[in-house]
């Protein structure tokens, strides 16, 4: 049974990746040390494949993988091969993947998330309640009002609506950003943002030119929030392979649930289905986008 639901989930995998566009996130997992009588802290990364918001009809799927550390190694493994974009945070261990290597071009582009710099301006606002964060997360604002309005458009229009109305008020509030950094102390925590911003430009603005882009990496922030509620339940993994038999469940579960299915109902239905062939062999039938979800109860 665990042989079968590890090979389901390495068919999830595979349609992931074979996507040329991925959201990814990280989060801590206590690990129990055995001996020790405490837990250390492993890994689960999740790659996401969501394109429905540019009018994509590949069934969006979820992958989650364990480590037993946050090593950069392990993103740059399990992202070899695969070329596209990649949506995620600033996390350091991601800068080897977008690396040129010799005169190619890099295999992965860095798409960075809005979201980060505007909950970076929103923290100094709720801190401080100046007029300068506030004018900032306007501005920043003005540009999910752009996504709001495209949000299920194909990506040609998403990309020439952008180009008319969000990259306008990107180029101005670069300069706005700009002006005020040398307006306020350099140690400030709205300098801080400032800069946070400003380094990350190119990565910031790359959704502007292609419509299949999203405008942060809330896709991928949504798929923890179900293992940072698990871990409410579960407190740790027993070990490392629990961790990774975590990752299996976790890539079942969001998966089915982002393709419309009750998760429960459906991994009854693909255990039943194992019970009765031991032989199983066409487990393509068995995934989420490849059975109608279960009836809503009356």
């Amino acid at each position: 049974m665990k042989a079968a639901l590890s090979a389901m989930a390495e068919r999830i995998a595979a349609h992931v990746f074979a996507g040329t566009k991925l959201h990814a996130d990280d989060t801590p997992v206590p690990v129990l040390a055995p001996g020790a009588g405490k837990t250390r802290t492993g890994r689960l990364w999740v790659y996401a494949r969501d394109d429905r918001a540019s009018a994509d009809t590949a069934p969006p799927a979820v992958l989650y993988r364990y480590t037993p550390d946050r090593k950069g190694e392990h993103p740059q493994r399990q992202l070899a091969g695969w070329r596209g974009a990649l949506q995620a945070d600033g996390y350091a261990g991601f800068n080897a993947l977008y690396e040129t290597k010799g005169a190619d071009p890099p295999a992965i582009s860095e798409v960075a998330c809005w979201a980060h710099v505007r909950r970076k301006f929103f923290d100094v606002h709720q801190a401080h309640k100046g007029a300068a964060a506030k004018e900032v997360l306007e501005r920043i604002g003005r540009l999910y009002a752009v996504e709001e309005r495209v949000r299920g458009q194909p990506a040609a229009r998403r990309a020439a609506a952008r180009q008319a109305e969000a990259k306008p008020e990107i180029i101005a509030l670069r300069t706005h950003l700009e002006q005020l950094l040398g307006q306020v102390s350099g140690k400030s925590a709205l300098a801080e943002a400032i800069r946070y911003a400003l380094s990350r430009w190119p990565a910031l603005t790359r959704y502007l030119a292609d419509g299949r882009l999203e405008i942060d990496n809330n896709i991928a922030e949504r798929a923890m929030r179900a293992v940072a509620l698990g871990r409410k339940n579960w407190l740790f993994a027993g070990s490392d392979g629990g961790g990774e038999a975590a990752a299996v469940f976790y890539t079942l579960i969001e998966t089915a649930k982002s393709n419309g299915h009750n998760p429960r109902l459906w991994l009854t239905r693909v255990l039943e289905t194992f019970g009765r062939d031991r032989d199983l062999t066409d487990f393509d039938a068995l995934l989420p986008w490849s059975m109608a979800p279960e009836p809503a109860a009356a």
